[in-house]
């Protein structure tokens, strides 16, 4: 790769700001939302790990989102906290690529797995008598191990295709961490094809889960219908929330940067680090705040180590 006469080895990320002030003070943020996503995302996993109440399919994806959660957000934030505080605003091309790597393979798992949570709830409200029979632990592990494959599958060929750019316009990233749309502004010679591989696997990667979320809910809607008491209604509904306000702050947010159109590859760095920081810190409120098996379980393991 080559920037001019020069072999590009590394990239320069702007970051948020100069300020030496903001900076310290945008550090403690992100130090503080990064102890709270990987602490509550934790405990949610031992949550379900140990009480057998939440042995269920339903919280068993609910495990595997804060698992990908608790991944995703060490794959930024670490690199975010260092660039705050230090003058070295620079990442190897090597710390590029495997940051690129990570976060799309974990980022496109998510889709996937939002979308299988997404047929789990329509299971549970349309077949509630067959529901175990019908969502078996069998069937469970391998929807999550094909959320992985096509997910890491992608951004395996993403990342091949986006690092064979010649980098030669400049490497000054005018953002917090390596991903495709600021790095294809600074690549040269890029052939139409590529483009449009490119940008098909990022969004099948959105638009197909996306898709099968929405038939999903048509589904559940249509289900939910059917049941006469209108307390069996909003009952079924409910176990559906949790699972609405994930699907719309991520998908809402990964809509918003990508999907758009924006020929001059413009972001909104606000609303990526939304999606790359926020969001795994939020996921375990969600299914927790408003869920009595899961705040029960927390209680029984608070008194169990007190």
């Amino acid at each position: 790769m080559e920037r001019g006469n020069h072999t590009v080895t590394e990239f320069i990320l702007l970051g948020f700001t100069s300020d030496p002030v903001m900076q310290l003070l945008l550090f403690v943020l992100f130090l503080a939302m990064y102890f709270m996503t990987e602490v509550g995302n934790a405990t949610l996993m031992v949550l379900i790990c140990n009480d057998a109440r939440l042995h269920t399919p339903m919280y068993f994806f609910i495990g595997n989102l804060s698992f990908l959660d608790l991944w995703l957000s060490s794959v930024y934030t670490p690199k975010i906290l260092v660039t705050c505080i230090s003058e070295d605003k620079s990442i190897s091309l090597a710390g590029c690529v495997t940051q690129f790597f990570f976060s799309a393979g974990l980022g496109y798992t998510e889709c996937y797995l939002l979308a299988a949570m997404a047929y789990d709830r329509y299971v549970a409200i349309a077949k509630p008598l067959l529901y175990t029979q019908a969502m078996s632990i069998k069937l469970c592990i391998f929807l999550v191990a094909a959320c992985y494959l096509g997910g890491f599958t992608n951004s395996s060929i993403i990342t091949k295709k986006t690092f064979s750019f010649d980098f030669c316009k400049d490497n000054v990233i005018d953002d917090f961490f390596c991903d495709l749309l600021p790095l294809a502004k600074l690549a040269c010679g890029r052939t139409e094809g590529t483009q449009t591989l490119m940008y098909f696997l990022l969004t099948s990667n959105v638009i197909t889960p996306l898709a099968l979320i929405l038939a999903s809910y048509l589904f559940i809607i249509a289900a939910i219908l059917r049941i006469r008491s209108t307390q069996g209604r909003l009952k079924a509904f409910s176990t559906c929330s949790s699972h609405l306000i994930s699907v719309t702050l991520y998908y809402g947010s990964i809509l918003y940067i990508y999907c758009l159109p924006s020929f001059s590859y413009s972001r909104d760095n606000v609303v990526s680090i939304f999606y790359t920081v926020v969001f795994p810190m939020l996921n375990p409120l969600i299914y927790s705040l408003r869920n009595k098996n899961v705040k029960e379980a927390l209680h029984k393991l608070i008194n169990k180590s007190s």
